[in-house]
């Protein structure tokens, strides 16, 4: 079972990308699913066909899926709709507002990833494609699992029990209605869910591919964004460079742009490595239809054996050794990937038993393995694109 996410900058083809990608391996005989995370939804409009809220066979093991947020959301989270509409309308909102408030912002994107959990888990597949938002709105959705389950392990029990205790006495005071149990049910329920998204996407059959075009600040984002993803615990195993001028023609406007993405093709390459660099040529026409995303997908994975479900690059993205066991102490190291990190974007910080990681302005609490717990962190340093932190532990005689 393989699970492929596609994102990147907007506009650089990450749909057709991902489409593409479903289409060559449907063609190869694998059951494939893709869908969207993307509130903006333009992957049925890359097969000409209608939106779907149900995966739809369009080809021969080739299912699309476009996911109902609203009838998700009212099915997931009732318990938690109703408290908000109750409060809602104790102050004097009007029913048909309280609605539309009632539809929480980035609700589409949380439910469509416990729709990729839901279908990853249902056996049904052998790959699943997922059309990822762009990047920025992506790692936050991606960060999210690992944050819920920091709120809920701290913060979450401590809320309940107050509420539980003050519930009469604020609920009068304030005339606002207190939160049932259900409610909070409903938070601990939403939590596993999320629990169990985390464990499909850090599956080690499952891997991020980055789509950009070869363009100065698109390829800059795309480095910003693997390095959060390793931040995170994501494995990337490919970059889709896309919309390549041709090379040949007397056309000085063209001759010039082809000179421009051949100097940041050679940096994509260099940057990225040990990643592959896929590379997908400006079409003659819009890739759009089963026929043109096939052949859209079969020259861009032509240079890496022409198998999309392969994992194209294997990537460990945490470690830990033991580098050395001696009378007076044992020493071990936490290597984390972080490629094309700076060090003067990262702060590293311990809090009990977490390290609190910063790079580039993404924050990651990462719970230390019980190994580590009982040691001090003796140095960090940066190195071939990882971060190897030294921990140390006394020996007791």
């Amino acid at each position: 079972m393989r699970v492929l996410l596609f994102t990147g900058k907007g506009g650089v083809g990450k749909t057709t990308a991902a489409a593409g990608t479903a289409t060559l391996a449907a063609a190869r005989g694998h059951k494939t699913l893709v869908l969207s995370t993307d509130a903006a939804h333009s992957l049925a409009d890359a097969f000409g066909i209608p939106p779907a809220a149900d995966p739809t066979e369009v080809e021969p093991n080739l299912f699309v899926q476009q996911v109902d947020a609203q009838r998700k959301f009212e099915h997931t989270w009732v318990e938690i709709r109703r408290y908000l509409l109750s409060v809602l309308d104790s102050v004097g909102v009007d029913s048909i507002e309280a609605e539309e408030l009632t539809v929480l912002p980035g609700a589409e994107e949380v439910l469509a990833l416990l729709e990729l959990r839901d279908q990853a888990r249902s056996g049904r597949w052998d790959l699943v494609v997922v059309d990822c938002a762009p990047t920025a709105e992506t790692l936050r959705l991606l960060a999210l699992p690992e944050a819920l389950n920091w709120y809920m392990d701290r913060v979450f029990p401590i809320e309940r029990r107050m509420v539980r205790a003050l519930r009469p006495v604020l609920g009068r005071v304030t005339g606002v209605p207190m939160p049932a149990d259900g409610v909070f049910a409903a938070v601990e329920r939403l939590h596993g869910e999320l629990a169990g998204v985390r464990e499909v996407l850090t599956d080690p059959g499952t891997s991020v591919r980055l789509v950009l075009t070869p363009e100065a600040v698109v390829v800059a984002e795309a480095r910003r964004t693997l390095t959060s993803l390793c931040l995170y615990g994501y494995r990337t195993d490919a970059v889709i460079a896309n919309r390549i001028f041709p090379v040949g023609g007397a056309d000085p406007w063209r001759d010039g742009w082809v000179a421009a993405q051949t100097a940041m093709l050679a940096e994509v390459e260099a940057s990225f490595a040990p990643l592959p660099v896929l590379r997908s040529p400006y079409r003659a026409a819009e890739p759009v239809g089963v026929a043109e995303l096939g052949a859209f997908a079969a020259e861009a994975y032509s240079s890496a054996g022409g198998d999309p479900c392969a994992l194209l690059a294997q990537t460990e993205t945490m470690t830990i050794r033991n580098v050395a066991s001696g009378p007076a102490e044992s020493r071990y190291v936490l290597s984390l990937a972080l490629p094309l990190a700076d060090k003067r974007d990262m702060d590293l910080r311990r809090k009990g038993d977490e390290l609190v990681l910063t790079v580039a302005g993404h924050r990651r609490q990462l719970a230390l393995p019980s190994a580590l717990q009982r040691c001090t962190i003796a140095g960090a340093q940066l190195h071939d694109d990882r971060l190897e932190i030294t921990f140390a532990r006394p020996l007791v005689s």
